[in-house]
């Protein structure tokens, strides 16, 4: 059987996703050296102020207009799954919540009723570049989970599981494979669910290594995205850089390296057999459900917005650490 279904071109805005995914986009920015504000040293002269998505100088300020990122927001009804590889990010949201992760951490954010956030990227080093790399992925929610109360998890690189074979490391965020289980979802994450057959892989493969992707359950999707500048021979099937293919899961496949610098992303789940309606940063079910999720924004922010400016950042010596609305501290195990 020939594994690759189809074959498409990845381009630079978002990618393409297999329902219970919404969205999935690849940052990847080569930062320079950081101010005394955490933003660029450079002037950003040129630069379209709160919406500068050029690439200019091969980075982006986003959103942000001091620090790059993307200031205060809402979402409801889904789920943000942020895989960070390299640098860091700033999380505040309308909970009191704040967080500051990278450099292989994960933050999974259950936005449920509604939650208001800032996602901003802290240029902590002042003497050399601060390259940021990351996935923004968005699960999609079950109707009985659309309303459940905003939860976070931070996800510590250090406690990730990972799968390792000779020239291969696979990161498993979510999805039991290869003898590794995940850590545990948030509690109302479609992912929690026994049957949802919801994965997320991340995986580096060095010039000739291969790994094989197990079969999965009938019904389920799954779309592997080539990110790495080498090729990927799919059971035979040639697919290049920069390009996604969806995989039949029916039989095991291998993945083999075509050089050096080989990289993919599986996303990979049962797809939720409910109708999405989508506007902006809502996903709900019906028409009806969006109107009513913008008159909630207007009408409290979903919490209102507790910090002193749109785009917060943390102190330059802060760390990595999470702070729950309770005011628990959370910070990466020592290992």
């Amino acid at each position: 059987m020939f594994p690759v279904l189809q074959s498409v071109p990845l381009g630079q805005g978002p990618w393409p996703t297999p329902n219970p995914f919404l969205f999935c986009v690849h940052h990847v920015d080569g930062y320079p050296a950081g101010n005394a504000e955490l933003g660029p040293l450079p002037s950003l002269s040129g630069r379209d102020p709160g919406q500068d998505f050029a690439g200019k100088d091969g980075w982006s300020m986003y959103h942000g207009r001091t620090v790059p990122g993307f200031p205060q927001h809402p979402h409801r009804g889904f789920e943000t799954v942020t895989v960070v590889r390299r640098g860091f990010v700033d999380h505040s949201d309308s909970l009191g919540a704040a967080a500051r992760y990278g450099q292989g951490d994960v933050q999974w954010l259950t936005a449920g009723a509604g939650v208001n956030h800032a996602e901003m990227f802290p240029l902590l080093e002042q003497a050399r570049d601060n390259p940021v790399e990351l996935f923004q992925i968005w699960l999609n929610l079950p109707r009985a989970s659309k309303r459940a109360p905003p939860h976070f998890t931070m996800f510590w690189a250090e406690q990730i599981p990972h799968v390792r074979a000779p020239g291969v490391d696979v990161r498993v965020v979510a999805g039991a494979v290869g003898g590794a289980a995940p850590l545990a979802p948030p509690p109302e994450s479609y992912a929690s669910a026994q049957d949802s057959g919801v994965a997320i892989w991340t995986a580096s493969l060095e010039n000739g290594a291969a790994w094989t992707l197990p079969p999965a359950r009938p019904g389920t999707s799954r779309v592997l995205y080539n990110f790495g500048r080498a090729p990927l021979s799919l059971g035979g099937a040639q697919l290049a850089p920069a390009h996604a293919a969806v995989v039949d899961v029916s039989a095991p496949v291998e993945v083999r390296a075509g050089g050096a610098g080989a990289g993919f992303l599986v996303l990979q789940g049962r797809p939720i057999e409910e109708p999405v309606v989508q506007y902006g940063p809502f996903v709900m079910n019906s028409r009806e459900e969006i109107a009513e999720a913008f008159r909630d924004y207007q009408r409290n922010q979903f919490g209102g917005w507790p910090w002193k400016r749109d785009d917060p950042v943390h102190p330059r010596d802060a760390g990595r650490f999470a702070r729950l609305p309770d005011g628990t501290e959370l910070r990466p195990p020592a290992l």
